[in-house]
């Protein structure tokens, strides 16, 4: 018999999913463990498989955003009428599930449209229409490689299935425009003063939110407004740690970072800080025998969060490959609901971007986070004289219900100590 088959909950926190791409078409025969489509969800794009055997009968949506639970396909026999079991599906049928209010019915609803306003000349990356789609199909690596290069991913041919756009199709085209661009002679620039007139044409583009998007401002909204923030900063002296690492990278297996190094050295502050590695449940605070070290990463839609387990109990070398290898699974959204929780307490350092100093909203359940901030050469008093110094400030945003100004005082400190006494974290 033909079975209906809804949008999954394929996370805890998940209330739609955004179908980005089907890899079965109407009438293909598909099996258990056969990939079905590709949905984002508010935290990754995660691969749909087919729990069951037959032919795919019918796709309700093709693309776009769709409650849990909606109907978004049949699979059935081959000559199975689809079209009396999906209207056995429908809000009122005996025996049923009811569909969720605003689900598809049994006419494929339509993707919503997409207005893009542009500047006359040029073209917008993605247009659609109610009359038919014309949707950009690329693949989440390849649009993360086009924007990194400044390239318009609209002028790339793709060769994907359908002609969708990936990862090659990119590195072809950024290659190809290299090639063109040290060929063409190098001409002086001559300095003009633009004309201003009187027909200047006003623009803008409206996105609609993906599903990551959405997650990341409700709970950064909940973070903010329910949890009491206070912030602690502190510089510290980071002369030892410039020093060492060189050293430590002519005998490491990976290249350290200065990230890894503030990583280990949170870690074994929190050891001695059982207080800050703690969160607020409401009728109770839980204080965590184990460091699970959440290490914010940037991708396009905003932050995620990979989680470095028991970060007190690994090396430099051990920490470096995990935060490389989640960061590149963040920037390709295939990073797991798994590999983001369980975080104690986190750090988010903006030091790369030359960044001083910022603070941080807390990452729930977590009682702090950790704002770390680009290590700056300035004049500094050391044994009574002048001297250039390599300085760091690092800021600790605290939930007031559970962490208390002399506590977070005390993390700080001793997190200071071992950063400018590297060795400790050996001992």
């Amino acid at each position: 018999m033909a079975e209906v088959i809804r949008m999954p909950r394929m996370s805890d926190t998940m209330q739609e999913g955004n179908i980005i791409a089907w890899h079965k078409k109407e009438g293909d025969k598909v099996a258990p463990g056969d990939l079905l489509a590709e949905i984002e969800t508010d935290k990754a794009t995660m691969d749909f498989e087919s729990l069951w055997e037959g032919h795919l009968l019918h796709i309700a949506v093709k693309e776009g955003a769709v409650p849990v639970e909606a109907v978004i396909a049949v699979i059935g026999g081959k000559d199975e009428d689809w079209k009396a079991v999906l209207a056995a599906a429908q809000p009122g049928s005996n025996g049923k599930v009811e569909q969720p209010a605003g689900a598809v019915a049994e006419v494929q609803a339509a993707v919503p449209a997409v207005t893009t306003t542009t500047v006359a000349g040029k073209t917008p990356a993605v247009t659609e229409s109610a009359g038919g789609s014309q949707r950009l199909k690329a693949s989440p690596l390849a649009k993360s490689l086009a924007k990194e290069a400044g390239v318009d991913i609209a002028n790339i041919k793709g060769t994907g299935g359908q002609g969708r756009i990936v990862k090659r199709d990119v590195e072809v085209f950024i290659e190809t425009k290299e090639e063109a661009l040290a060929a063409t002679p190098v001409v002086p620039a001559t300095w003009t003063i633009p004309a201003f007139t009187a027909g200047g044409q006003e623009s803008f583009e409206d996105k609609p939110l993906s599903q990551m998007r959405k997650t990341i401002a409700r709970r950064l909204a909940e973070s903010k407004f329910s949890a009491p923030h206070f912030y602690l900063t502190m510089e510290i002296n980071m002369d030892r740690v410039v020093e060492m690492r060189p050293r430590l990278n002519e005998v490491a297996p990976v290249k350290i970072s200065f990230n890894d190094i503030v990583v280990k050295a949170a870690a074994a502050a929190l050891r001695k800080h059982p207080a800050v590695n703690s969160s607020w449940l409401g009728d109770k605070i839980r204080t965590y025998q184990h460091i699970h070290l959440g290490v914010a990463v940037a991708v396009e839609e905003g932050l995620l969060v990979p989680v470095i387990r028991h970060a007190d109990m690994k090396s430099l070398s051990q920490i470096n490959t995990e935060v490389n290898a989640f960061a590149e699974k963040a920037r390709n959204r295939k990073l797991q609901p798994e590999e983001m929780s369980g975080n104690t307490f986190t750090i988010s350092n903006l030091g790369m971007f030359g960044i001083e100093e910022f603070t941080g909203i807390i990452n729930t359940p977590d009682a702090c986070i950790l704002a770390v901030g680009s290590i700056v050469q300035k004049p500094i008093v050391k044994d009574g004289a002048i001297v250039v110094g390599n300085m760091m400030k690092v800021t600790l945003s605290c939930d007031h219900r559970v962490v208390d100004g002399a506590t977070g005082a005390q993390f700080l400190r001793t997190l200071k100590g071992i950063l400018e006494e590297p060795v400790r974290m050996l001992v």
